[in-house]
C-alpha cells in the first residue's frame, strides 16, 4: 500500500517523538520506585511531582488535586464509584446521559445492580444536553452528575459551564469525561466548574496506559483500588513513572500548539464535512454544526453499511471508524446515534473521520475523491439502501 492516511485520532494518537524521548530515561537509568527513600527513588518521585505540577497548571488546578491513573477508563470508574460509595449516606442517585462512553455507562450499570438509581438525561438531535433537564432531574438524593465534555463519536461539546452552576447551587458533584477534549480545547476546571475531570494521555500524543483524574479539594471520594498509600491514599499502585512523564510532556506540547492546531483542524474538518455533503447524496453530518470538536467529522452516509465502509477505505489506505473505538468491532448500531433519535438503519451507516497533527489538505481531498464511488458501490449492494428508500 503506497498511501496511509490515519483519520481515527479520536481512537488513539501516535506518540510524539519528544514524548518518547522524555520517557526513555525512566525505563533504564532512572528506574527507581518513587515510594523508595534512596536517591533513585527520590529522583523518580521528583519526576512524578514535576509532571503533576505541569498537568495541574494546564487544567488550572492545584497539584494536590491531580491523581495519576492508568487512563480514562480507570479515571471514570474512580470518579463515579468513588463518589457514590463515599456519599451513600447522603443519597444513591446519579445523573448521566445515554451518550456517554462505556467507561461511564458501565460503572453506572454496576451501581444500578446494587441499588443505586441512575437517571439518563435525553439529548437533542445534535447530542446536546439541556441544562434545564439537569436541574429537573436533581433530587435530595442526588450525589453526582456525570456528563462528558465532548462526545467521542459525533464531537458535540456539552454546556458544562451552565450545568456546573446548577450542580453547585444544589450541592451536587459534577464529573466530566474530558478524554476527547483535554489537550485539544480549553479544559480549565474552574471555568468549566467541574469537581472531577478524567484525562487519558494517548488521546493527546502521549503513551497508552496512563491518565489522570482531577478531584477538586473537598470532594468526598473513597479509593476504588486498595493497597499502598500512593497518590495521597487515593489510588494504590506503583507509579508508572515513564508514562506520567510522557503525559506531562504531551501536555507541554499541547499547551504550545493547541490554539493554532484547533484553528487548522477546524478548517480541514469543515472542508471534509462540506465535501461529503456536496459529493455524496443523502450524506447527513451528525453532531452539533458549530459546537463540536475541531477535528471531528462524523456523518451518516445513508444506505452504506458502516463496517463495509471501513474495510473499503482501509483498502484505499485510509484508517477510519464507524463509532467509538471500543465498540467498532460489533454490529450493533451506535448507542450515541440511537439516543440522538437516529433510526437504527441510518445509524448503521455512520462514519467517523477524526483528524490530527499529520492530517493535510491533500489527505482530505484524497478522501473526498475516493469516498463517493465507495459509497455508490456499497449502496448498490446493500439492503440498508433499500430499507431507507422504503421510508422516503
Amino acid at each position: 500500500m503506497d498511501r496511509l492516511i490515519y483519520l481515527d485520532y479520536a481512537a488513539t494518537t501516535p506518540m510524539r517523538p519528544e514524548v518518547l524521548e522524555a520517557m526513555m530515561p525512566y525505563f533504564t537509568e532512572d528506574f527507581g520506585n518513587p515510594s523508595s527513600l534512596y536517591t533513585l527513588g527520590r529522583q523518580a518521585r521528583g519526576a512524578v511531582e514535576d509532571a503533576r505540577d505541569r498537568v495541574a497548571a494546564f487544567m488550572g488546578a492545584d497539584p494536590r488535586e491531580v491523581v495519576f491513573t492508568s487512563g480514562g477508563t480507570e479515571s471514570d470508574n474512580m470518579a463515579i464509584k468513588g463518589v457514590a460509595f463515599a456519599n451513600e449516606k447522603k443519597g444513591n442517585h446519579i445523573i448521566t446521559t445515554p451518550i456517554e462512553h462505556h467507561a461511564v455507562l458501565e460503572p453506572c450499570h454496576f451501581l444500578a445492580k446494587r441499588g443505586y438509581e441512575i437517571t439518563y438525561l435525553p439529548v437533542d438531535e445534535h447530542g446536546m444536553v439541556d441544562p434545564a433537564d439537569v436541574e429537573k432531574a436533581i433530587t435530595d438524593k442526588t450525589v453526582l452528575v456525570s456528563i462528558m465534555h465532548a462526545n467521542n463519536e459525533v464531537g458535540t461539546i456539552e454546556p458544562l459551564e451552565e450545568i456546573s452552576k446548577i450542580t453547585r447551587a444544589r450541592g451536587v458533584y459534577l464529573h466530566t469525561d474530558a478524554v476527547q477534549t483535554f489537550g485539544h480545547i480549553p479544559t480549565n476546571v474552574n471555568e468549566l466548574g467541574v469537581d472531577l475531570l478524567s484525562v487519558s494521555a494517548h488521546k493527546l500524543y502521549g503513551p497508552k496506559g496512563v491518565g489522570a483524574l482531577y478531584v477538586r479539594k473537598g470532594t468526598r471520594m473513597v479509593p476504588t483500588a486498595h493497597g499502598g498509600s500512593q497518590e495521597n491514599n487515593r489510588r494504590a499502585g506503583t507509579h508508572n513513572v515513564a508514562g506520567i512523564v510522557g503525559l506531562a510532556k504531551a501536555v507541554e506540547i499541547a499547551e504550545r500548539e493547541m490554539a493554532s492546531e484547533a484553528k487548522r483542524l477546524t478548517e480541514l474538518r469543515d472542508r471534509l464535512l462540506h465535501g461529503m455533503v456536496d459529493k455524496i447524496p443523502n450524506a447527513r453530518p451528525t453532531g452539533h454544526p458549530t459546537k463540536r470538536l475541531p477535528n471531528n467529522a462524523s456523518a451518516c452516509l445513508v444506505g452504506a453499511e458502516g463496517e463495509a465502509m471501513l474495510l473499503s477505505l482501509d483498502m484505499e489506505g485510509v484508517s477510519s471508524s464507524s463509532g467509538s473505538a471500543c465498540t467498532s468491532g460489533t454490529l450493533e448500531p451506535s448507542h450515541v446515534l440511537l439516543a440522538m433519535g437516529i433510526p437504527a438503519e441510518i445509524a448503521h451507516s455512520s462514519l467517523r473521520l477524526t483528524l490530527g497533527d499529520k492530517t493535510t489538505k491533500e489527505d482530505i481531498d484524497y478522501v473526498l475523491e475516493i469516498l463517493p464511488p465507495i459509497i455508490e458501490r456499497l449502496r448498490a449492494m446493500s439492503p440498508l439502501d433499500e430499507a431507507w428508500k422504503g421510508k422516503q
